[in-house]
């Protein structure tokens, strides 16, 4: 395994150097040669027992504002090695791929035939340059519970509020696997004060998403978290356009659809997905499982793409009581398909956890303090009997479900019942929502208002408004559930604290103290 000395002495790069060999890419190099094309670092995701998504991106110049990153008009073939050790004297697989400016000069290596519940090692060689060392994992053979699962998540990494500090933090933990809960880039233009500055103004076109993910990517303590485990990736609105529903964008935008195919087309040839997951246009499927052996079936949503627009106000928002909308038996946050999928996945799970990646609030939350209700229309309270059907879902196949969330920009943790709307209905499920990586800058670990919500909402137990991650150990007899925390993001290199700790059993959806 990649030590933390190793990790953090040697960058991104891990200090590995060694030469791949007698290589195709030399006499390209000779014609017209590239400096430093590995400046994006490189990925994994989309782990299986027998194979993994392997991924680089080239870029000689990250923050070219046409979004090419500085590269030649022209195909580069790009070799790859997979190996068993860090020093790569076992070499298990070896390849080349062409990458082409039609998709950015990325590379998507989609392996198979690997062996399960294995550590593996990977490189990239373009025009005679060495990539740095990922580390990678294979998950458990199907029906397997002797592996633990060390999961991280986080989401809302927005470059021009903060420093990434929490992603260095995270890789430090050594995951077996990182769960990315949406809004990995912020598609705003220039902020009046930003913490940090970034390249191009508002996200508009295919140059624009290209751009924007090149200099998130080109970042230290990205680079480090995405070499350190494997990733999977779903993404919110700020991937794309804040607030969009379905076809519906925030603001009158003819061309939406356009822009939309564009953020896709960005979105896949920055991440380490397979080619399931590759857009046509305006449409890319993202909802998927990941299975790690019979221990825990990690089901990744997408709430974006296929939801109804916004309840009794056509915009997002928090709406009163008197919203009669948001309870519509037809009212979907994930669509009919999508809907059928996980209540299918849901029905035929073994595993011991099912959990659900996903990225706006799910449990019912009232954010008005004393009189009065006040609910947001973006979450699953704006989709009332989308959620009751999941949680019924949950609830009947017996199965330990989790959700996973993101968006909010803050910590918290709660109780999921069956039906809000009922008093007496029994907890189902438990949420765990994680902070951002820097969106909303350093935020505080508690508001003025924090007891009141908590007062207000009896099943949420936990709260924390700084910026980090979440750490989960999941076996088979429990999951031990640890709020990592930091206490500034405007300044690099702030240590993290575990701000709440929680176990959660089987059989039992309830939060207890750890």
């Amino acid at each position: 395994m990649i030590s933390r000395r190793s990790l953090l002495a040697g960058g991104a790069g891990l200090g590995l150097t060694a030469a791949l060999g007698a290589s195709p890419v030399r006499a390209v190099a000779r014609r017209a040669p590239i400096s430093d094309p590995f400046q994006l670092g490189v990925a994994s995701g989309e782990p299986a027992p027998d194979g993994v998504v392997l991924w680089t991106r080239l870029a000689m110049d990250p923050v070219a504002l046409d979004g090419l990153g500085g590269m030649p008009s022209r195909p580069v073939p790009v070799e790859w090695q997979l190996a068993k050790d860090e020093s790569f004297r076992h070499v298990v697989r070896r390849g080349v791929e062409t990458a082409g400016p039609e998709a950015a000069h990325s590379v998507h290596v989609e392996l198979d035939g690997l062996n399960p519940g294995t550590e593996y090692f990977y490189r990239f060689k373009a025009a005679g340059e060495i990539s740095p060392v990922g580390r990678t994992l294979t998950t458990p053979a199907r029906g397997t519970r002797g592996r633990a699962l060390n999961l991280s998540f986080t989401s809302c990494a927005d470059y021009q509020t903060g420093w990434f500090t929490p992603y260095r933090r995270m890789a430090e933990d050594q995951p077996d696997l990182i769960a990315f809960l949406g809004d990995y880039i912020y598609e705003y233009g220039d902020y009046k004060y930003p913490v940090r500055d970034q390249a191009g103004g508002e996200c508009l076109d295919l140059a624009g998403y290209r751009l924007r993910h090149a200099q998130h990517k080109a970042d230290p303590e990205s680079q480090l978290a995405h070499a350190i485990a494997p990733w999977v990736v779903v993404w919110d609105d700020h991937d794309i356009e804040n607030a969009w529903a379905g076809d519906v964008p925030e603001q009158p935008d003819p061309p939406f659809l356009k822009r939309r195919a564009d953020a896709f087309q960005a979105y896949y040839e920055n991440m380490p997905l397979r080619r399931a997951q590759k857009p046509n246009g305006a449409s890319l499927k993202l909802y998927r499982s990941i299975r790690w052996g019979a221990i825990a079936n990690l089901h990744l949503l997408d709430t974006r793409q296929y939801r109804d627009i916004y309840a009794c106000t056509g915009k997002s928002g928090t709406v009163g009581a008197d919203c009669q909308e948001r309870f519509a038996p037809n009212r979907t946050i994930l669509g009919a398909d999508q809907e059928a999928w996980l209540d299918g996945e849901l029905r035929g799970s073994k595993a011991t956890w099912d959990l659900l990646g996903q990225q706006v609030f799910f449990m019912e939350m009232d954010w008005t303090n004393g009189e009065g209700k006040g609910y947001s229309n973006e979450g699953w309270d704006g989709y009332v009997a989308s959620r009751n059907r999941l949680a019924a879902a949950i609830d009947d196949y017996k199965r330990n479900g989790v959700v996973l969330t993101g968006d909010v920009h803050s910590h918290w943790a709660g109780e999921i019942k069956r039906d809000y709307q009922d008093p007496g209905s029994k907890s189902v499920a438990v949420e765990l929502v994680t902070t951002s990586v820097t969106s909303a800058g350093n935020g505080l670990d508690e508001y003025p208002n924090t007891q009141v919500l908590l007062n207000e909402n009896p099943h949420v137990k936990f709260f924390n408004g700084r910026r980090g991650y979440v750490r989960a150990k999941l076996t088979e007899q429990e999951m031990k559930v640890d709020f990592r925390s930091l206490s500034r993001v405007t300044e690099p290199y702030a240590p993290a604290y575990t701000s709440g700790s929680f176990v959660i059993e089987p059989g039992d959806p309830a939060l207890h103290p750890a």
